[in-house]
């Protein structure tokens, strides 16, 4: 068992210094396994059943492999529900004012924006003291696109579209127009 052991470990020691030098040569059986490429040497095919021992494998580069290119991935753009309700809005600039109506073809204050939080898929109350009173209190100060701003201690509201400005239905005579927020006194502002 020692000599057959010895024997094996001798043959890898000539196999490995053979691949090393470039020197090794092996002639082909019958039944011949998939070549291998030695670098310097060429392709080189054992005979099957043959395989050359991973000290020696090791030593041989491998071919790189192509990179693989990542899927491709593809991400919608994300629209939050206020913007989208500030984006219905303002697609009624110029309808009239009529108290107590709710669109589409025209609008009080309150009504103007229950339908456009209704067209970004959102149920808010009806009337400006109830919009003043729901969602989430923010400041002036970090307003975005869509909150809601009251005016007049509640009495009257709009939509806030970015850039000091908001979207509303102010009065009988008036159309639905966008104003400086800060052309009424605000009473405060919600997010829904």
């Amino acid at each position: 068992m020692a000599f057959h052991k010895s024997t094996r470990n001798v043959r890898r020691a000539v196999v490995a210094g053979a691949l090393s030098l470039g020197a090794l040569t092996l002639s082909a059986g019958p039944a011949l396994a998939a070549p291998i490429n030695i670098p310097g040497i060429g392709n080189v095919e054992l005979p099957a059943g043959v395989a050359l021992p991973p000290e020696v494998t090791n030593l041989i580069p491998q071919a790189p492999q192509a990179p693989q290119a990542a899927p491709a991935q593809f991400t919608a753009p994300y629209t939050s529900v206020g913007q989208r309700a500030a984006d219905a809005a303002q697609t009624k600039l110029g309808a009239p004012y009529v108290y107590g109506a709710t669109g589409p073809g025209s609008f009080d204050c309150s009504g103007l924006v229950q339908w456009a939080y209704k067209q970004a898929g959102l149920n808010v109350p009806r009337t400006s003291y109830e919009q003043a009173g729901a969602g989430r209190a923010v400041s002036i100060a970090e307003l975005l696109p869509g909150d809601v701003v009251s005016f007049y201690g509640g009495s009257h509201t709009g939509i806030y579209v970015g850039g000091g400005n908001i979207v509303h239905a102010s009065t009988s005579g008036q159309p639905v127009k966008i104003a400086p927020l800060n052309s009424m006194p605000v009473d405060g502002a919600r997010r829904f």
